[in-house]
């Protein structure tokens, strides 16, 4: 008789129409460069005790990568070299087809409210970029005594 409802993915509808936003009010020029948006591909999880979150930066020094964390926002930018052959002499290579992005990036993620400023780290490891984000701990109910 009820219909159960299929599990929806708060994060990445968040983060789904975050980039249709700034799509929508991006100048033209930046509307050109939509695709790029799209990286690093990200993967967000939660558990009771923090959010975990996991880019895929192939190829990006990770000197070359920024977090930052206001207001619940976390942001991640940075850059990616490119690889393509040199052009200055025509006669070596010539360039087809470039799939691969290389350029500026960023990515902002909305977080929940109990995010914690003080418990976040971050490794990068063979192009996997792992950042935690510590839940502060829920304020728990007490007992005041009447005198």
């Amino acid at each position: 008789m009820y219909r159960r409802l299929p599990a929806r993915d708060l994060f990445g509808d968040l983060d789904r129409l975050t980039r249709e936003l700034n799509a929508a009010v991006a100048p033209a020029s930046r509307r050109q460069s939509s695709s790029r948006s799209g990286f690093p591909a990200i993967n967000i999880g939660t558990t009771t005790e923090a959010v975990e979150i996991v880019a895929f930066t192939p190829g990006v020094d990770p000197a070359n990568i920024d977090i930052q964390l206001e207001r619940g926002l976390l942001s991640l930018t940075g850059e990616r070299q490119s690889n393509t052959p040199d052009r200055s002499d025509e006669t070596q290579a010539s360039l087809l087809l470039n799939e691969r992005f290389a350029g500026r990036f960023r990515r902002d993620v909305s977080l929940p409210e109990d995010i914690g400023a003080d418990g976040i780290s971050a490794t990068c490891e063979d192009g996997v970029l792992r950042i935690s984000l510590k839940r502060r701990a829920a304020p728990q109910p007490r007992r005041i005594e009447v005198h």
